[in-house]
């Protein structure tokens, strides 16, 4: 993946990297902790320049977290609480919709934002404010500052560890590594919290 992501900012340039971190945000196990330095590392080499791969790593962000809110949009309260019914649905229950939904409604604004700098959450956190239809303008502040912020940090890093880019590679590939891992956990949780609860739906019938 790493020399996949390499050879596509390499070709493509500024616009590449604004289209691998909104592929990012809707397909997390594609990692901004890799694309990011290594923008920052391009621009330092003066391949490209800082300011613009930060502004298309940031709207490429927007536009990711768009495309997962609308999903949540269309998907609304009600129909996602039909789908989290049936046993085959493993993202959620109804109490996780119900409690969510809670949730969003009293501190959607700081989820939204802080979960841009958290790795997974980064992606997830648009379909709840698109099913509780948080206005899409607060959404689409929210998602810049936070991804503004995220994106900042690690172009900076690829910036200034250009000289010692080995490093970067060196602890990138544990990070890229360990954010499968809990996906493959997390994934892994889901289906066995939804298999216990079909048995124990069974159980009572």
């Amino acid at each position: 993946m790493e020399e996949w992501i390499t050879s596509f900012v390499e070709r493509f340039g500024v616009p590449g990297v604004g289209v691998l971190i909104a592929l990012e945000t809707v397909v997390p196990p594609i990692p901004s902790e890799v694309i990011l330095p290594l923008a920052g590392f391009q621009a330092h080499a003066g391949r490209m320049d800082p300011f613009a791969v930060w502004a298309a790593a940031t709207l490429g962000a927007l536009a990711g977290a768009l495309v997962l809110y609308t999903l949540g949009a269309w998907l609304g309260y009600h129909r996602l609480h039909r789908l989290s019914q049936r046993r085959w649905f493993i993202l959620a229950s109804p109490s996780d919709v119900d409690r969510g939904c809670e949730l969003f409604a009293r501190h959607g604004s700081w989820i939204v934002a802080a979960g841009r700098c958290v790795p997974v959450l980064r992606s997830v956190v648009s379909l709840p404010a698109g099913v509780v239809r948080m206005p899409l303008l607060r959404f689409s502040v929210l998602t810049l500052l936070g991804a503004g912020i995220w994106n900042a940090v690690f172009v900076t890093a690829g910036w200034h560890l250009s000289d010692r880019w080995d490093v970067v590679q060196r602890h990138g590939r544990p990070v890229t590594v360990a954010v499968l891992v809990l996906l493959a956990i997390g994934l892994g949780w889901m289906i066995a919290r939804r298999v216990r609860q079909s048995r124990t739906a069974s159980a009572d019938d």
